[in-house]
């Protein structure tokens, strides 16, 4: 048994969460960030409020605070009574357990909608969605995407992933990508098409542990970077 999910849901990370899957340094927080598909994570809030600059696109910021809230509660007992149904599949060391994990994602979602208008306002979160992303070539030095490549294999397809890799890496200098892991902790079998994909067009890529882990064995994320960027392959 396994989490099963038929649609992307909006269940966002925190700050703090992001640096751990990200292995995110004071550097990286400068160079610029893109978070793709970050629905209601705090993460831009709070690297907004510590002077960083942070864009997060997602189809979701199309809807109104109230309805991005009442689709997160629509979600949330389905997801903790999946969490709760496979014990095995989790590691309760940054989260309590699973209680304290939701009580994280409401932390998130909170800190979220209390930026949310303002952040519209401001363009920092836009309307938009992989494949196809509405900014030119480099225009941030990270492009973070957390829970929705690799995770969601099954309802997206390898052309989908390659597709969307490749735009990531067209508008970031870097792209980092967390997990490696599908809905049912079996290693994606898009990693090696997206990692091939990139070294056509030129680009290197690694495979990470990073501190963090709640899956069980989902504690890896894939960095994709320009050949003149250094790093150590692990994988």
């Amino acid at each position: 048994m396994s989490v099963e999910l038929d649609q992307i849901v909006p269940w966002g990370r925190t700050g703090d969460e992001y640096s751990r899957m990200f292995a995110l340094t004071p550097a990286d927080l400068a160079s610029g960030i893109l978070d793709c598909g970050g629905g209601p994570a705090s993460f831009t809030a709070e690297a907004t409020a510590a002077g960083h600059a942070v864009v997060a696109v997602d189809p979701i910021y199309a809807a109104p605070a109230a309805i991005i809230r009442s689709r997160f509660e629509e979600v949330a007992d389905s997801m903790l009574s999946q969490v709760r149904a496979t014990p095995a599949d989790w590691v309760w060391t940054y989260h309590r357990d699973p209680d304290a994990l939701l009580a994280r994602r409401r932390k998130a979602l909170e800190r979220f909608l209390e930026d949310y208008a303002a952040g519209l306002a401001a363009k920092r979160y836009q309307v938009a969605a992989l494949p196809s992303l509405p900014f030119g070539t480099g225009s941030f030095g990270i492009a973070l995407c957390s829970h929705l490549l690799f995770l969601y294999s099954d309802l997206l397809d390898e052309t989908f992933h390659v597709r969307a890799a490749l735009e990531l890496f067209r508008v970031a200098r870097e792209v980092r990508i967390f997990p490696l892991l599908n809905l049912r902790r079996q290693a994606s079998p898009h990693v090696d098409s997206v990692r091939a994909a990139v070294a056509a067009s030129g680009g290197s890529s690694e495979i990470l542990s990073v501190d963090y882990e709640l899956q069980r064995g989902g504690n890896r994320m894939l960095r994709l970077f320009r050949t003149s960027d250094s790093g150590s392959v692990i994988s």
